[in-house]
């Protein structure tokens, strides 16, 4: 029997040992047992923009399981979204894939790791114009100092996959969700390892006693910390800068075309058929000159009353002779 176990665990190490260095999504530990189920914190509400949550998991350890507690990440670059790691069943055993930066957020198990994380990409915020927008359904900000927020909860119901009992795996048991194509996609694209803050953080929970599940029962105090860890830069990887470039070039010229085309095809023309409208109306504009002398010569046919005094043509009477 130990010979058995032995022969699997160097078996193991070999397969480790065989993963390229840039396959960060790879598997590199693996377990003979389910890892605890996931404890339901609060998380702390982020205290600065740009800045994104890496949910906390249980990781393995040289005494089994322990706890990493959640963290705000600074974005290594504008437009980096973070793909939490995932326990996988797999011939046997319990595999561990590491999480990874990238342009898109992949393949995560379906494990619900809440605050965004509901096992189906990730609902809790988006880029927009180099500035990161939480939404506050599912996000804690403190939006005293961040006001780049919004609600959505319709994408937040239709990324979660029913987890009641915060099963922390993905396979018999736990979580049943294969990668959808959206996924998969996400999953080939140019990624970026944990940054080296992430793995001092991931290294301080690892030498600390308290956070491993022998002695903490599944119920580790420091579940989550306030204070986000340092900044670690990159270059964004070909995807975002191609998806950046089309966008920005044919979006003006159909624009400029559109309304040369319509401004051409008036219909003016037809309208400039009224010609012979102008030369019907020309009798029309002739009519009025006649009228005109008949409305004058009444008066000059009133002159001769005027002519005839009557009573200056009475003759004086003539004496009478006698």
């Amino acid at each position: 029997m130990r010979l058995f176990r032995s022969g699997r665990w160097l078996l193991l190490a070999l397969l480790i040992s065989l993963l390229p260095a840039s396959s960060h999504a790879g598997i590199f530990i693996s377990v003979g047992f389910a890892p605890p189920v996931l404890p339901v914190y609060v998380q702390p509400p982020c205290p600065e923009p740009n800045l994104m949550w890496m949910p906390g998991y249980w990781h393995y350890g040289p005494f089994g399981y322990y706890w990493v507690p959640g963290a705000w990440v600074p974005a290594p670059y504008e437009g980096a979204l973070w793909t939490p790691g995932y326990w996988g069943w797999s011939g046997g055993l319990y595999a561990w894939h590491e999480g990874y930066w990238g342009p898109h957020v992949g393949y995560y198990g379906g494990v619900n790791y809440g605050f965004g994380y509901g096992g189906l990409g990730f609902a809790g915020g988006e880029w927009r114009g180099g500035v990161f927008a939480y939404n506050t359904a599912v996000i804690n900000v403190n939006t005293t100092i961040i006001h780049t927020t919004y609600i959505n909860r319709t994408i937040v119901e239709q990324n979660t996959i029913a987890n009641p009992s915060h099963a922390a795996f993905n396979g018999p048991g736990g979580v049943q969700h294969q990668p959808t194509p959206q996924e998969t996609t996400a999953m080939h694209e140019t990624h970026l390892p944990p940054t080296k803050f992430q793995q001092q953080h991931i290294e301080t929970a690892k030498a600390d006693k308290t956070s491993y599940a022998k002695n903490n029962g599944g119920h580790p105090k420091n579940v989550a910390v306030a204070k986000p860890l340092p900044a670690e830069t990159h270059p964004a990887p070909p995807e975002l800068k191609n998806q950046a470039k089309p966008a920005a070039n044919p979006a003006p010229k159909p624009e400029a075309k559109a309304p040369a085309i319509e401004v051409a095809k008036p219909a003016p023309k037809p309208e400039a058929k009224p010609m012979p409208n102008t030369e019907s109306k020309a009798p029309v504009r002739a009519a009025p000159p006649a009228p005109k002398p008949a409305a004058n010569a009444p008066p000059k046919a009133s002159a001769p009353p005027k002519a005839t005094p009557k009573p200056a043509g009475k003759p004086k009477p003539e004496p009478k002779e006698k």
